[in-house]
């Protein structure tokens, strides 16, 4: 297990290096997306003006306020609470983030399936977890919201964040074929086996 301290954009080989039980802290630019926003991306032909390319992002629709504009808050909001949201439902999503976008780290609850890990396998991406009820530890390692693209979908808006060390993340998923939600539905298979034997009923 290593720690790796990464300000993105990243590229291939840093995503590579990156293996299962490692943990990362992010730096510099972090978007946050979800459902609506990549319905709107990939089903009905939407582009964003942002550079995607090396980044990551976080699966989240944000709490936040309107504020007038300011240094402080350029893009006119202020974050309240921006915690993550469960990423299964947009499994099918990861690889055109991927391959269309040049996503390389997704950043969620939860976990993804056999999709997501074939796209990181191929393409070199990493699924970065993080636990459950955190959110307002979460919104501490947002200094800014600079930006914000696709705002009639607000929150599900695309939002571009400035991070400082946002983490430390634990490295759920690689770009080697590793899940740790695959060793999880493992062992608990195993036990649920175990345990009926003892009771002497057939699995």
């Amino acid at each position: 297990m290593a720690h790796h301290e990464l300000t993105t954009p990243v590229d291939e080989a840093q995503v590579r290096r990156l293996q299962v039980d490692d943990t990362v802290t992010l730096q510099h630019t972090l978007f946050g997306i979800r459902d609506a926003t990549q319905i709107h991306m990939f089903d009905r032909g939407r582009r964003t003006r942002f550079d995607l390319r090396g980044h990551a992002v976080i699966h989240t629709a944000p709490n936040v306020k309107r504020v007038p504009e300011s240094s402080e808050h350029p893009a006119g909001y202020a974050p309240v609470c921006i915690g993550t949201t469960t990423s299964d439902r947009m499994e099918r999503f990861t690889r055109p983030l991927m391959t269309r976008e040049g996503v390389r780290l997704i950043i969620g609850k939860g976990g993804m399936r056999d999709e997501t890990l074939a796209a990181f396998r191929e393409i070199g991406g990493a699924y970065l977890a993080i636990v459950g009820g955190t959110a307002a530890l979460e919104t501490t390692w947002i200094e800014q919201i600079e930006d914000v693209d696709m705002d009639d979908l607000n929150p599900e808006s695309l939002w571009r964040f400035r991070i400082r060390n946002f983490g430390p993340l634990l490295v759920a998923m690689d770009s080697h074929g590793n899940s740790l939600y695959d060793v999880v539905m493992k062992d608990a298979k195993d036990r649920r086996t175990q345990v009926l034997a003892s009771l002497g009923v057939k699995a």
